[in-house]
């Protein structure tokens, strides 16, 4: 490749920096706090915001009874497709010669919460484009992608090269709940199928991997009493209490389980959420409680849940008058090493080198996403983006929430260089 293209590249975005910082503000400060997920009017701004730079979105709506199903209000994802031919030119037709790469974001984002010293839908910039910081709730995760992606696309097109194949933006609105009405939704009904996928990440490393999740419902029935006659009652309580002990117990036993994907350890389980009883004079008759069971590549996710029930099961076989519902909420497989992502996960780690001036190793992750859904369907993939080495330190989900200027401008030119390196038709 001739290295006056990414020259080229580093120039247009470093003149079109203050515009995608701008671009980003915009977006942090449209709500997209999921719960209650009313995200349809973020993807309406975010479509405006395209159209102004000539990169029409076709807006596709799921169905609300399918939204309000699963507990939100409103999704529209939104997809971006600039297809290359002969010509050079770029636009919606069909891709030629190359391969069609996706670059895919998620606008839903966890409620604020407390704790904020900048407004957590201000987009509040603190320092300059060079140094400076930009606050707000999904400021680094991953609204930050919807900019890297967006200028990326734009800087590669500004060459005016001869290009082969595509690039499609995929803007989704379903992660925070599982993805399935995002990416899943539109994979599943057929409205892309792309070659690779790059998804939202951090700066200083290439995620290959990334553990699976089961959360589950547990609910245990008893027998409500007046406490002054606790024998009446059949304490459902405390059969919890039995169950989460065999629960925790199993916890570790899985930390001698070990994966063999650098930066991923072992199994784990987390009870988040305990509710029940009506009363303190009362016995509770009904307790609940959800759990999150954190699955590595190499497990079964099927067993896993068959061994987690039973284990359920077990607790409050010997316990009379108890008896058990169990629901699972989510299950999320997991990412596995794929070797089809190698010429994607070379050419981020060359050039995220060669921007961050240290080397970008490749990693698993202990969080799930929404790449798991493309990766069902066998499209390679890896996760680079615009952020820090580590999500404590952007704040994500957390108060201050923030995304450093330099991580952002970095990731956009890595990841139009690679887009070039992917794309650019060279003529033999």
């Amino acid at each position: 490749m001739n290295p006056s293209f990414y020259a080229q590249l580093d120039q247009w975005v470093d003149t079109h920096f203050a515009e995608e910082v701008g671009f980003l503000q915009a977006l942090v400060q449209v709500p997209t706090d999921t719960p209650p997920g009313n995200n349809a009017p973020h993807a309406e701004r975010t479509a405006e915001l395209l159209a102004a730079m000539g990169l029409p979105a076709e807006k596709h709506a799921v169905p609300s009874e399918q939204v309000q199903a699963q507990g939100m209000q409103s999704i529209t994802n939104l997809i971006v497709r600039r297809h290359y031919g002969n010509s050079g030119n770029s636009g919606q037709d069909k891709a030629e010669g190359g391969p069609v790469i996706a670059l895919n974001a998620h606008g839903d984002v966890v409620p604020p919460g407390e704790g904020w010293t900048h407004g957590p839908y201000s987009g509040e910039l603190v320092g300059d484009l060079l140094t400076g910081k930009i606050y707000g709730r999904a400021a680094a995760v991953s609204k930050s992608d919807f900019a890297s992606y967006s200028f990326a696309l734009r800087a590669l097109e500004s060459l005016g090269l001869d290009l082969q194949g595509g690039v499609e933006l995929h803007f989704t609105y379903d992660e925070e709940f599982g993805g399935e009405l995002g990416p899943g939704w539109l994979l599943k009904n057929g409205l892309t199928k792309p070659d690779m996928l790059l998804a939202a990440g951090f700066s200083y490393q290439v995620v290959t991997a990334h553990n699976g999740c089961l959360q589950m419902e547990v609910t245990l029935h008893g027998k409500a009493a007046h406490a002054a006659y606790p024998d009446s009652g059949v304490d459902a309580l405390q059969a919890a209490v039995a169950v989460l002990k065999a629960l925790y117990a199993q916890n570790e036993h899985y930390k001698s389980i070990s994966s063999e994907v650098a930066g991923i350890t072992h199994p784990y389980l987390n009870v988040g959420r305990i509710e029940g009883g009506s009363n303190t004079n009362v016995v509770p008759g009904k307790v609940s409680f959800k759990l999150d069971r954190r699955m590595i590549p190499e497990e079964n996710p099927i067993l896993v849940e068959a061994q987690i029930r039973a284990l359920i099961r077990d607790a409050v076989a010997e316990l009379p008058g108890i008896s058990v519902d169990i629901k699972r909420l989510l299950l999320a497989h997991a990412l596995k090493p794929n070797p089809a992502n190698q010429a994607l996960v070379a050419a981020l780690q060359k050039h995220g080198e060669a921007i961050f001036g240290e080397p970008i190793p490749t990693s698993g992750t202990p969080l799930y996403t929404d790449v798991r859904l493309y990766g069902a369907y066998g499209i390679p993939a890896a996760i680079y983006g615009a952020g820090p080495r580590t999500v404590l330190e952007s704040n994500a989900k957390r108060a201050d929430e923030h995304l450093n200027l330099a991580d952002l401008r970095g990731a956009t030119k890595v990841v139009a260089r690679t887009l070039l390196d992917l794309l650019h038709r060279i003529e033999p």
